[in-house]
């Protein structure tokens, strides 16, 4: 077992306080690197039926799709699109295609494949993020994914959300704990990159359940974590619980705190793709920060500073 506290976070993350993506793009590519969305048209399990009905309870794609996005356009318009757009707004020239809405392995092979080639036969494009569930694939797919990724840069983004299975049942989520970690065993060793995304804020759960989660996600084999605040958005099963019955949720300076003690207790090695969310305002119920994503990142930088402390200061390693 080894503490991290000697861990020399400023060479190893390149100045900064936690292991951050733009920091590993860079280090990696030498250059930008922006991910392009696009929407395939994709449902889930816990929509159609299959597993449930209704989606997970606080979901409302409409509250992250940029305006380029339409399951109505070819999956190729989209990307020419969002490439354009992306250009002129950062003057970048390599790409990553994202698979995002819903579930983008909930498909056949075949299909899949189709999409999947579409987006990278343009050359701006040298890989895929493909966001999806872990009871949404399966050995064949993941074995076409490792054929591809012997040329691209593929990840599978698997949304967990929570590793408490009595928090997915409540989300509506249609899985358990265990599935997730069926599907790291499937995908690790592939030469696929795997993206865990959870929310921290389900207002049934605390901070001690919190910092237990990072202790555990530190111990499973992946790459990169997205880190989402519970943000309640219009159109949903949670904003109508919220409206009969209001949530406790984060404050701002709460989520803030939360964040630096769940990034202190998480392996330094794990790459944040995303330390906070944003809804537009229009959609957003609650909680009301007046704060754009940006501004939240700053201040869980600016925490980690007046603690001096970094991602991993109390890290266990067994």
């Amino acid at each position: 077992m080894r503490k991290s506290n000697s861990f020399d976070y400023k060479s190893i993350f390149g100045g900064k306080r936690y292991n951050s993506y733009n920091t590993y793009l860079k280090n990696k590519y030498g250059q930008r690197i922006q991910k392009v969305t696009v929407d395939a048209g994709f449902t889930c399990p816990n929509r159609d039926g299959t597993v449930a009905s209704g989606g997970c309870i606080y979901c409302n794609n409409e509250s992250f799709n940029p305006g380029y996005n339409n399951p109505a356009k070819s999956v190729r318009q989209q990307i020419d699109e969002g490439i354009g757009f992306l250009r002129r707004r950062y003057g970048v020239e390599k790409f990553v295609v994202y698979f995002q809405p819903y579930s983008n392995t909930y498909a056949s092979l075949d299909r899949l494949k189709k999409l999947y080639e579409e987006a990278l036969s343009l050359p701006e494009v040298i890989g895929l993020t493909i966001g999806t569930r872990p009871d949404c694939v399966d050995e064949a797919k993941i074995k076409y994914l490792q054929s591809l990724a012997k040329t691209y840069d593929i990840t599978v983004e698997y949304g967990l959300e929570s590793i408490y299975d009595e928090s997915l049942k409540r989300i509506n989520r249609g899985h358990d704990f265990r599935s997730y970690l069926d599907a790291i065993e499937m995908t690790t060793g592939k030469g696929i990159k795997i993206c865990t995304h959870i929310i921290l804020g389900f207002p049934w759960e605390n901070k001690e359940q919190w910092l237990n989660q990072a202790k555990v996600l530190s111990q499973i084999e992946f790459d990169f974590l997205k880190i989402h605040q519970l943000h309640i958005v219009k159109n949903t099963v949670m904003e109508k619980q919220h409206l009969q019955h209001p949530f406790r949720l984060f404050t701002l300076n709460e989520y803030v705190d939360t964040v630096v003690s769940f990034l202190e207790h998480l392996n330094p090695n794990i790459v944040i793709q995303r330390l906070a969310g944003e809804a537009p305002k229009p959609m957003l119920v609650a909680p009301k920060w007046g704060k754009r994503n940006s501004e939240v990142i700053r201040f869980i930088t600016s925490k980690l500073d007046e603690k001096d402390t970094w991602q991993g200061k109390f890290y266990q390693e067994n």
